[in-house]
């Protein structure tokens, strides 16, 4: 296991956790005030507990595990956005909490690599609980040096959400499955005063959808390579942004989409403003039952040539783990347990059943609650899969990669630009 950084180590690191904790506007006090030092008090940091998919039934899972070790206290500290920020932040005053709970994305894929968290392969085996996580899912979770940076739990369907009844009512007979048959869809959508495709072009979604697109003309390789190393240059990936660039100014996108965030994004979709969003598991869960009776599930549209036998989705396992600080090693029986109960399949099933989540672990519960996400698990096989870049974009360049997004979906960008806005986030990488 790793041994705690030193304070002087964590600011030196050259993986943007430095940059993170001094960031202005970081709740310093939420974290330095987080941790317990107390042997019986497992803390835990989430970002499960307000309003996030799944939080009434982990909250419910924690009442459970009390009730299951009443000698045992845990602590549920909560952040939102902000919380590999405000972990990093107790973490460099030796006052983290003992189990997080977040996504591999931006700073967290550093976290590992630095003494942040450990890693846990060895914990995975000892407590038997390799077997429970699906082999994807361990994959992705595994850096390049063999190290296992978390539990895997959450994971998510991303597939592309169509609202049957509002193509109905524009002439539009069916799913559209490629390029021409979305701008054509869209030009009657807008002529009834519809939204195509509703997209946050201002914050992650349209970041994931951009990426998606990009993605038309690219291999898994290719894509791998120009996400790790912000090579857009290849000959897949200008035509990729040149399909891009065509849909935007075919008026594919909702108008100002630049501006769009994931929130806007959901309440266009889910009032019937918007025909079409690519819409993740948690998404899809909170679509009212009058709006999922008529929506259909399928990926997005194909350009001639393209790389990908059939329109694309995004799948990933990566949604939330559970990382183990280094001050949680010191309360590793504790971790252990909380694990374990986390980790049992009743547990694991209510996810599920009560809030519609994909899971990382192996389950044989369907989420017959959530007609979508089922719907999305089945597609299997009739799309293809694109990959999803979260894993390979360095840290320093996650979120001016947000900025080149809002660049992007801004109608008249060319698709030159498109590429230099790319590429010019990864410069600090």
């Amino acid at each position: 296991m790793h041994s705690p950084l030193t304070r002087r180590g964590f600011l030196a690191a050259g993986s943007g956790l430095a940059a993170a904790t001094v960031l202005p506007g970081l709740s310093a006090c939420s974290a330095l005030t987080g941790a317990d030092s107390d042997p019986d008090t497992l803390v835990v940091h989430s970002q499960l507990g307000t309003t996030a998919p799944g939080s009434p039934t982990y909250l419910a899972a924690l009442d459970r595990f009390r009730k299951e070790h009443p000698g045992l206290k845990v602590k549920n500290l909560i952040n939102g956005d902000d919380l590999a920020q405000v972990y990093e932040t107790s973490r460099l005053a030796r006052k983290e909490p003992d189990v997080v709970m977040v996504n591999l994305y931006d700073k967290t894929l550093a976290w590992t690599d630095v003494g942040a968290t450990v890693d846990v392969k060895g914990y995975l085996d000892d407590w038997g609980l390799r077997e429970r996580v699906l082999p994807q899912a361990l994959a992705e979770w595994t850096d390049a040096k063999g190290r296992v940076r978390a539990f895997p739990y959450f994971a998510t369907n991303w597939p592309i959400a169509y609202n049957r009844a509002l193509l109905d009512r524009a002439g539009v007979d069916a799913i559209p499955t490629t390029g021409d048959e979305l701008i054509a869809a869209a030009r009657k959508l807008r002529a009834k005063g519809i939204a195509p495709v509703t997209v946050g072009g201002n914050d992650w979604t349209g970041q994931k959808l951009l990426a998606q697109i990009i993605q038309t003309y690219l291999t898994e390789d290719e894509a791998r390579h120009a996400y790790t190393t912000g090579d857009f240059g290849s000959g897949g990936a200008r035509e990729g942004i040149e399909y891009f660039v065509t849909l935007r100014d075919a008026g594919v996108f909702a108008d100002k989409a630049q501006g769009l965030t994931s929130d806007s994004m959901t309440t266009q979709f889910n009032t019937q403003a918007a025909a079409i969003e690519s819409a993740m598991s948690s998404a899809l869960a909170k679509v009212p039952p009058k709006v999922a009776r008529h929506t259909e599930v399928g990926g997005w549209p194909l350009a001639d040539g393209a790389a990908h036998e059939k329109p694309t989705i995004l799948r990933t396992y990566t949604l939330i783990g559970f990382w183990i600080s280094p001050n949680g090693t010191k309360k590793i029986d504790a971790v252990e347990k909380f694990l374990r109960f986390m980790y049992r399949p009743d547990t694991v099933a209510r996810f599920i059943k009560e809030s519609g989540r994909d899971m990382a672990l192996r389950s044989d519960t369907v989420s017959t609650d959530f007609p979508l996400v089922a719907a999305a698990q089945r597609l299997g096989s009739t799309v293809s899969q694109a990959l999803l870049p979260d894993v390979y974009v360095p840290p320093a360049a996650a979120q001016p990669l947000i900025t080149a997004t809002s660049t992007s979906f801004t109608r008249g960008t060319s698709a030159a630009k498109v590429r230099a806005a790319l590429e010019t986030a990864y410069r600090s990488a």
